[in-house]
């Protein structure tokens, strides 16, 4: 990424987070045409069983370990 788009991306997100604390400063109306993102209400959680946590055997979590020290071994290398 080149810097000018890093500064975009910070200034868009300097205005959306400007005009989020101008409505939450307001009132408490807000007009509708001036609101730009709708708020989504929060998913309702599902009844039943709740998911088994997953584990990894010993022997899983080494071969993982050891793909990691060989990715960052190799990334150490180019630089």
């Amino acid at each position: 990424m080149s810097i000018d788009s890093i500064l975009a991306q910070i200034d868009a997100e300097i205005a959306t987070l400007t005009h989020a604390r101008s409505l939450l400063a307001s009132t408490g109306k807000v007009n509708p045409k001036t609101a730009k993102h709708k708020t989504k209400k929060a998913p309702a959680k599902a009844k039943g069983k709740a998911r088994k946590k997953r584990v990894l055997s010993p022997e899983a979590r080494k071969r993982i370990a050891d793909a990691q020290r060989k990715r960052w071994a190799a990334q150490k290398a180019k630089s």
